[in-house]
Formats: structure tokens, C-alpha cells, sequence
């Protein structure tokens, strides 16, 4: 046990952005609410839901309103897979509802993933990779570069995979996981690497920045996010949810 546990965590630098705007906005419409309860893959349930179990939610949540719905992680098992094929082959998502899948910036994993959303109306893809410098060193064993190269490999690879599949209205969205360990500027360079080649745009690609709750303020997280563009927060606590179906 450290003797001095303050030294386990470096401090925050603080992020000097005297032109920001957004503290002094007043919020006049709700935001775009995206609802992760479907997903399973590595941050499943021990007793994850069926396929029987994940419609009845899917259903339960396009009546409540929402038009994003994480449905699934297609890559990471063939009850997911068959699932998000489910979706699509009938018809269950509304015109106005996004069906949007999770996963890793690995190619095998991308192809399976853009495999199950073949015929859908309206589709997020969510990829994702560590960024942080524990990662690049333990994970990855390499360095910056090497890092980058993951994100933007991968965002070349969604990207011509779509572009096979014009009847599907495409959002693409990629998160530097563990944003609020990466140091600010590269975790920058990755996310305007990924936005140049997705061509960013309000309605085609948008940036999301992991963060977990024991490692960063929200004041410090939302300051930093305001250097990237097209950007939403999320937090890692996400364990807990998913009791509401017997």
C-alpha cells in the first residue's frame, strides 16, 4: 500500500481557454439522449439478455422516445451479431431511429461489425481505442505513432466499407478511450486525424470522450473537450444499469 497515495495520480493540468462560450449558454432544447442499455459485449451483464429479452427493451425504448440506440456490440458474440441482424432484416428501428453498434479499432472486429448492419435504414458506428499512456506502453507497446496509426487505420476501414453500402445513412463516431489520461494535445491530433478523414460534419461524425469518475473533475473534462469538435462526454460508470426485464 503506498504510504503517500496522492502520488498515484499526476495532477490535471489546467486548460486556459479564455474565448470558450459554452459556460455562459443557457440549454433551450434537449439534447440528443442515446441510450447504451442493449449493450453487451466486454461490459456484459453476468447474465446478459437474450435475444427475446434485448427486443423487448429495444421496443420499450423506441416508445419512450429515443432515436439512438446502442443496440450492440455484433463483434463480440453471435447473440449480438444475430440480434443487430434481427433489427435490420425486420424492421424493427423506426425511420427516425439510428440503430448504433460499439466496437474496437481492430480490422477482423470492424468488419464483423459493419457486416451486421448490411441494410439498415440509419446506422452509428462506434470505434474506439486507448490512447492513454499506460496503454500505448503496456497494451500496445508502442508509441504515439503507433497509436495514431490504430485510429486512423481503422477510420479509413469503416469509412470504404460504407461507401459499399450507399442505401445505409451513415454516422461514424470514435472515442480515444480513456481521453482523461491521454495528454491533451495528442489526444487532439488523433481525434483531428480521424475527422479529417471522415470529411466531420454536425450530421456525419462526431467525437466522444471517454472519461472514468475516479480519475478526472468534470469541470477538467468538459474544459479539455473543448478543443475537439462534434464532441460529447460520456463516463465509464456504466456496471450498474440494465435490471428493469425480468
Amino acid at each position: 500500500m503506498l504510504k503517500n497515495p496522492a502520488i498515484k495520480y499526476r495532477a490535471f493540468k489546467p486548460v486556459d481557454l479564455p474565448d470558450r462560450q459554452w459556460p455562459s449558454k443557457t440549454i433551450e432544447k434537449p439534447p440528443i439522449w442515446m441510450s447504451t442499455d442493449l449493450r453487451d459485449g466486454n461490459q456484459a451483464l453476468f447474465e446478459p439478455m437474450n435475444a427475446e429479452r434485448k427486443l423487448r427493451m429495444f421496443e420499450m425504448l423506441v416508445r419512450i422516445g429515443f432515436k439512438e440506440i446502442e443496440a450492440g456490440f455484433p463483434s463480440a458474440s453471435d447473440t449480438d451479431f444475430g440480434f443487430i441482424r434481427k433489427l435490420v432484416e425486420g424492421g424493427y428501428a423506426p425511420d427516425d431511429v439510428k440503430i448504433e453498434v460499439l466496437t474496437q479499432a481492430r480490422p477482423e472486429l470492424i468488419a464483423r461489425t459493419m457486416e451486421s448492419l448490411k441494410g439498415a435504414k440509419n446506422a452509428i458506428v462506434h470505434v474506439y481505442n486507448a490512447t492513454a499512456p499506460n496503454f500505448r506502453e503496456v497494451v500496445f507497446q508502442q508509441g504515439k505513432q503507433g497509436v495514431k496509426a490504430i485510429a486512423t487505420e481503422s477510420a479509413h476501414q469503416i469509412r470504404e466499407i460504407a461507401s459499399t453500402m450507399p442505401e445505409t445513412n451513415w454516422t461514424f463516431q470514435y472515442s480515444p478511450e480513456v481521453f482523461s489520461g491521454t495528454e491533451l494535445d495528442f489526444a487532439k491530433e488523433v481525434v483531428d486525424a480521424v475527422t479529417e478523414i471522415w470529411e466531420a460534419g454536425p450530421d456525419r461524425k462526431r467525437t466522444s470522450m471517454p472519461t472514468r469518475s475516479n480519475g478526472c473533475t468534470a469541470i477538467s473534462n468538459g474544459a479539455t473537450a473543448s478543443f475537439c469538435p462534434y464532441t460529447r462526454i460520456t463516463t465509464g460508470a456504466r456496471r450498474w444499469r440494465r435490471r428493469s426485464l425480468p
